[in-house]
């Protein structure tokens, strides 16, 4: 399926499409790039940091297989879009943001929307969020140099966590990772490019 005009991603699950058309994008977008809201692409959203293009956040929502069963860690609130999409689908968000003014910008649409199975943390997304481990599913939006430990330990057995991984600068990996005992199995999926994952 196609979104929004932009590339091509194998989207088939009803539900990530139903409920990515029912999520207002512009509400997540500054005004002076409110023209731009439906386009495929990355746009900055202020300190730094950008919205990811809506096919690309469909795309790694649907590897989560989420159900409303299942409680997901995000890493990187952001501008809250890639939060709505998982509060849509999952029984419960954890979400952590290292930028205090991001977060609570977030957290207002978010909460207009009424989306309240989200849980908020101001934090280091590195360290994931201990207290409510372990999480059935993991989505980090912003790419560390190499997989967090933490986040390793925070996920459930079976469980499945999507993350971009590279150097900052440099084009990055995205990964599928599937939990299975003690052990972690690893598929690259393709080239993106998201901000860096910061302390």
């Amino acid at each position: 399926m196609r979104f929004f005009g932009g590339i091509f991603y194998d989207i088939e699950d009803e539900r990530v499409i139903e409920a990515i058309r029912s999520i207002p994008r512009e509400l997540f977008v500054p005004d002076e790039f409110k023209d731009y809201a439906y386009v495929d692409s990355a746009l900055p959203i202020g300190y730094g940091q950008t919205i990811s293009q809506p096919s690309l956040v469909a795309y790694m929502t649907q590897l989560l297989e989420l159900d409303k069963n299942k409680e997901v860690l995000e890493i990187g609130t952001g501008s809250g879009y890639q939060t709505a999409l998982l509060a849509k689908l999952a029984k419960k968000v954890y979400t952590v943001e290292i930028i205090e003014e991001l977060q609570k910008r977030a957290k207002k649409i978010l909460d207009k929307l009424g989306l309240d199975n989200i849980k908020y943390k101001i934090g280091n997304g590195y360290e994931g969020w201990e207290e409510y481990a372990p999480y059935d599913a993991i989505m980090v939006t912003a790419a560390p140099p190499e997989v967090p430990e933490k986040l390793l330990e925070q996920l459930k057995d079976s469980g499945k966590m999507v993350i971009p991984v590279g150097k900052p600068g440099h084009t990055q990996v995205l990964k599928l990772i599937i939990r299975e005992g003690d052990k972690f199995i690893e598929e690259d999926l393709q080239y993106v490019r998201f901000v860096p994952m910061v302390k």
